[in-house]
């Protein structure tokens, strides 16, 4: 999931300062999981607004923010408090705020959350970044993504730095080839880790922007 929180407040002073009413949009996925894009903080974002002495036209929650034509379809009911609306506030992911700025180029759209990984939940509201997206996935070898967990990304085993087991740049934490490691053995893959060797990252895989599909990019496009 992408994990997001909230900005200050006092952050988005300078974006409202212009504008008087504004339509808030949140996401029924990863946001509402972190608790940044459900009803509470949507409900919360409108109390803010209005101590503000500006006017909340309308509000929603989108199934899937970053899916811009069912967006678009949700959107259809609340037409004309969009219309009533000088901004738009979004408490969504990055892609959420930007399928936004697409369907509605004529208005301001104000992120409300930085976005700041792709995380798994440990806990309730607890997050831990587990992907990079770096385009080669190496899971079937490693069992976790070294990418990610391991701060030199090393490809091949641990640094010359590890020590006890511990991370040389973060000694709280466990060095991310001795948890594969850990992990290979209770899978009687331990041959992998001696006999296959990955060759260097084609960091090309994950050279941005990035774009899949059959259809041309909307970025090409502008």
């Amino acid at each position: 999931m992408i994990v997001t929180k909230h900005k200050q407040y006092k952050d988005l002073e300078k974006y409202i300062q212009n504008c008087e009413t504004f339509f808030l949009i949140g996401c029924s996925e990863c946001a509402t999981l972190c608790g940044t894009g459900d009803e509470e903080a949507i409900l919360n974002l409108k109390i803010w607004l209005e101590t503000q002495n500006k006017t909340v036209t309308g509000w929603m929650i989108a199934k899937t923010g970053c899916q811009i034509l069912g967006t678009k379809r949700e959107l259809f009911k609340y037409k004309e408090a969009l219309q009533n609306a000088d901004c738009i506030m979004v408490l969504s992911c990055g892609s959420g705020t930007q399928s936004i700025t697409d369907l509605f180029e004529d208005k301001p759209v104000i992120p409300v959350n930085d976005t700041l990984f792709i995380g798994n939940m440990s806990r309730f509201k607890e997050f831990e970044e587990r992907c990079r997206a770096c385009g080669e996935c190496f899971l079937a070898l490693t069992g976790v993504c070294v990418v990610t967990l391991c701060p030199k990304s090393m490809l091949n085993g641990p640094c010359g730095g590890y020590k006890d087991g511990k991370c040389e740049v973060n000694q709280q934490r466990k060095c991310a080839w001795v948890i594969a490691y850990s992990i290979l053995e209770k899978r009687g893959f331990l041959d992998r880790f001696y006999q296959e060797i990955l060759g260097p990252k084609d960091w090309a895989k994950s050279n941005t922007p990035r774009y899949f599909g059959k259809r041309e990019s909307i970025i090409d496009k502008a």
